[in-house]
C-alpha cells in the first residue's frame, strides 16, 4: 500500500500506512489540508460565485431525491443561474453510494460536457461527487481506486454544500463507495479529494429527519475521538478534535429536542467541520474500519453503526494506553481530576453509550441485522481497511472478531 503523506507526532513517522519508531529527538512535522470554507446562515447564496471563480460554466450538481424535495436544489440552482451558469442536476442516488451509481453519474457528467462538480447533500452525495471527479480525470471503474493515493491525475474542482452535521466529507480526503458485488465499502484516500470550497449553511440541517441528525452527529463524534487517539494525530489536528467533542456532546441532543433552535444547529455544523478537518489529516481507527464493513453488508446508516461500536473500541484501545482518552473525556464534560486514566476511559465509553441511547441508537449490532454467521467475514474485510492502520493499538483478526461479538 503506498505511503500516506501524514505526519506522526513525537516518535512516529508514516511507513506504508504503518508506524516505525524513530528517534524521539526528531522534531514533529505537521501537515494540514483544508478547503476554503464559507460558513454561516445563508452562505448558500455564495454557491454561484464560488463555482464561477473556479472556472465553472456548466457545473454538475450531485444530490438526492430528499434534498430535491426539501427545496435546497431549487435554491442552489437559482444561485448558480444568477451567476450566469448553466447547471446540470443529477439526483439518482441512494444512501451509502453504490459503485454502479457513481459510474452512472460519471456517464451523465461526461455526456453533459460539465466542468466543476458540486454536491448538495449529505455524505453520500459528496462521496458520489468525488467519485465522478475521480473517474472524469482517471478513467476506469471507481473501485480501481480503493486504498491510498491511487488517484494519480488531477481532478475537476469540487464545491461541497453539506446538508448534515457529521460526515465531514465536505472537507476530507476520503471517498467511501459501496462495493455491491462483495457487500463491503471501499475506502478511497487521496489528497486530491480535498474539495476546493466547502459552503456550510446551518439552514440546510433543519430538514434532516431525526434519525439522520442523530446518526451524523455520532459520526462527527467518532471522527473527533478517533482522530485524537490516531497514530497520525498532530498539534494541528488535536485542537479540532477536542473542540468537536465539546460541541457535539453539548449540542446533539439539543438539536433533537428543539429542531428550530438556531444556536445548537450552528454549533453542530461547526462541530462537524472541526471533526472533519481533524480526521482528514489524522485519519481514523478501528471503529471506522469495522463500521465500513457493517455498512457495506447491511446498507445501514454509518453513524448509527459508529455509535454502537465506538464505546467498545474505546475500551479495547484504553486497555493498552488510556491516557490519551483523558483530554477527550474532559472535552465531553467529564470531571477527570480524581480518577485514574483507565477509569476515565471507561466513564467516557459509558458517556458515549449514554448519548447514543438518548438519541435512539440501538444498543447492539444484532438489532441492525448482524449475526454470528457474519462475524468472521466482517473481521476479515476489516483487516484490509485503510483506517485500521492508524488505530492506536495494533489489532489481530481474532481481536476484531471479539470486538464485533462484544458489540452484538
Amino acid at each position: 500500500m503506498p505511503e500516506l503523506n501524514i505526519a506522526f507526532e513525537h516518535a512516529y513517522v508514516p511507513r506504508q500506512l504503518g508506524c516505525e519508531q524513530v528517534s524521539a529527538q526528531r522534531p514533529a512535522l505537521a501537515k494540514f489540508h483544508a478547503p476554503e470554507i464559507v460558513f454561516g446562515p445563508d452562505s448558500l447564496a455564495e454557491l454561484g460565485y464560488s463555482a464561477r471563480r473556479l472556472g465553472a460554466r456548466r457545473p454538475f450538481l450531485v444530490t438526492d431525491p430528499g434534498i430535491v424535495e426539501a427545496g435546497w436544489v431549487r435554491e442552489s440552482v437559482a444561485h448558480l443561474r444568477e451567476a450566469g451558469l448553466g447547471p446540470v442536476v443529477w439526483h439518482d442516488l441512494t444512501p451509502n453510494p453504490k459503485d454502479h451509481e457513481v459510474q452512472a453519474a460519471y456517464h451523465a457528467y461526461a455526456e453533459a460536457g460539465a466542468d466543476v462538480i458540486i454536491a448538495v447533500g449529505g455524505g453520500s452525495c459528496i462521496d458520489a461527487a468525488k467519485g465522478v471527479a475521480i473517474l472524469s480525470a482517471n478513467g476506469g471503474h471507481i473501485l480501481d481506486y480503493e486504498g491510498v493515493d491511487h488517484v494519480v491525475n488531477p481532478i475537476p474542482p469540487l464545491v461541497m454544500v453539506p446538508s448534515t452535521s457529521g460526515t465531514g466529507a465536505d472537507v476530507s480526503q476520503f471517498c467511501v463507495v459501496t462495493d455491491t458485488a462483495n457487500a463491503t465499502k471501499a475506502t478511497i484516500i487521496s489528497r486530491t479529494l480535498v474539495p476546493e470550497i466547502s459552503i456550510i449553511d446551518p439552514r440546510l440541517l433543519t430538514t434532516m429527519p431525526d434519525w439522520l441528525n442523530a446518526a451524523t452527529g455520532l459520526d462527527a463524534l467518532t471522527h473527533a475521538m478517533e482522530s485524537y487517539v490516531s497514530l497520525a494525530h498532530n498539534v494541528l489536528t488535536d485542537h479540532h478534535s477536542l473542540h468537536a467533542v465539546h460541541l457535539v456532546t453539548k449540542n446533539l441532543l439539543r438539536t433533537l429536542l428543539d429542531p428550530a433552535d438556531e444556536e445548537p444547529r450552528t454549533a453542530m455544523a461547526q462541530g462537524s467541520l472541526a471533526a472533519g478537518m481533524a480526521f482528514t489529516n489524522a485519519i481514523l481507527g478501528a471503529t471506522h474500519a469495522m463500521s465500513h464493513q457493517v455498512g457495506g453488508l447491511l446498507d445501514a446508516p454509518h453513524g448509527v453503526i459508529n455509535g454502537v461500536l465506538l464505546p467498545h473500541v474505546i475500551r479495547f484501545n484504553a486497555e493498552q494506553d488510556p491516557a490519551r482518552y483523558v483530554p477527550l473525556a474532559s472535552a465531553a464534560g467529564i470531571d477527570t481530576g480524581r480518577l485514574p486514566s483507565d477509569e476515565v476511559a471507561e466513564v467516557l465509553a459509558d458517556r458515549v453509550r449514554d448519548l447514543a441511547d438518548s438519541v435512539g441508537v440501538p444498543r447492539g449490532l444484532s438489532c441492525l441485522g448482524v449475526g454470528e454467521h457474519n462475524v468472521a467475514d466482517l473481521a476479515r474485510t476489516t483487516m484490509k481497511d485503510a483506517c485500521l492502520a492508524t488505530n492506536p493499538r495494533q489489532v489481530t483478526q481474532a481481536e476484531i472478531e471479539s470486538l464485533f461479538r462484544s458489540a452484538m
